[in-house]
């Protein structure tokens, strides 16, 4: 699948379609256990409900850090070969993240221009004209 600016969102299916939907339902069953009838069984049942979906989404946050981290360094090392220069310290890691997706000949000015004139992620991806997919991240 080619990326562009209006295709290039991944989706985990197993967490998107399967986990993040079941522990939101067992939540949801939980909290109608304790609604019917308050037992140590359905306050177990809730409990364990509620600790599934934050180790779910606890798991989820922890990989998109990573990802963040290594991102950083992935760009940072790919300005410094085109430039010989570390990049500015100024730039956030978001504009660095919708930075990626340009390519190597406009990477450089297209981080001067993110830094400068503080554009958003959005505008950054929009400005970006030979598009350099990333089909990794999710």
């Amino acid at each position: 699948m080619e990326q562009n600016y209006k295709k290039h969102a991944m989706i985990d299916p197993l967490f998107h379609y399967v986990l993040a939907p079941l522990a939101l339902l067992t939540v949801i069953l939980g909290i109608i256990q304790i609604v019917n009838g308050f037992s140590i069984s359905s306050l177990l049942l809730f409990v364990g409900a509620v600790l599934f979906f934050l180790i779910i989404a606890k798991l989820r946050l922890y990989a998109l850090k990573l990802q963040d981290r290594i991102i950083r360094s992935e760009e940072n090392f790919r300005y410094y070969v085109l430039t010989g220069k570390r990049l500015d310290s100024r730039i956030t890691m978001k504009q660095l993240i919708a930075l990626r997706f340009a390519s190597d000949e406009e990477f450089p000015s297209m981080v001067e221009k993110a830094v400068n004139d503080n554009l958003t992620p959005n505008q950054i991806k929009q400005l970006v004209e030979n598009w350099r997919g990333d089909y990794h991240r999710v």
